[in-house]
């Protein structure tokens, strides 16, 4: 291996694509691997934990988790907080989405109707607690953190880009819309020069 390399499913909203995009935010010439299928379980096998993404550097162990991914691309190319009190105040609204992600990740394995019934019981609770938790935490922008962007303002885009899509059975294109700040992170980094070139791209 002579470049970085980034494994993960050929999946538009992922953390798989968050580390995309941090990567081509930071200029990094990596190695896009997308997973087939097929291949999964013997990518699962080696990979650190049983899961993607996997982040490989040449001399270095393979990384695993997206937040720390996401941190260590983002504190070597400025995508990251110097100051350690506000990369803490970065890293724990990631955890957040996280949170979000490991409450609605098990629905997508459900049959219809359990989903269905559980996707609304989170419509009405989980989702406005986890937003108005978000929105208290997000400033006055555009950004997460003010007037650049970092790490935790790709993992909040593609967390609302998620649900804003439609294609989430039972929970609304709108759950988020009375949200503003929310709503602002994402449509900023959809708007990013960076941003719209990857997806010319690909």
């Amino acid at each position: 291996m002579t470049r970085p390399k980034l494994t993960y499913f050929d999946a538009p909203v992922s953390r798989g694509e968050e580390c995309r995009l941090a990567l081509h935010l930071a200029g990094v010439d990596f190695e896009d691997v997308r997973v087939k299928t097929a291949e999964w379980p013997a990518v699962k096998a080696q990979a650190p934990f049983g899961a993607v993404p996997v982040y490989e550097v040449p001399g270095k162990p393979p990384l695993a988790q997206s937040n720390a991914i996401l941190v260590f691309v983002g504190r070597a190319h400025g995508l990251h907080p110097k100051d350690d009190f506000e990369a803490a105040r970065h890293e724990a609204m990631m955890g957040h989405v996280e949170d979000l992600r490991a409450v609605v990740g098990p629905t997508l394995r459900m049959s219809d109707e359990e989903k269905k019934r559980v996707r609304e019981g989170l419509v009405a609770s989980f989702f406005p607690t986890w937003s108005a938790n978000a929105e208290k935490q997000i400033g006055d922008g555009p950004f997460f953190g003010g007037s650049k962007i970092h790490v935790v303002d790709l993992k909040l885009h593609m967390t609302v880009r998620w649900f804003l899509g439609g294609k989430v059975d039972h929970v609304p294109p709108t759950i988020f819309s009375g949200y503003p700040k929310l709503t602002r992170v994402h449509d900023a980094v959809r708007d990013h020069a960076g941003v719209k070139a990857w997806y010319a791209r690909t």
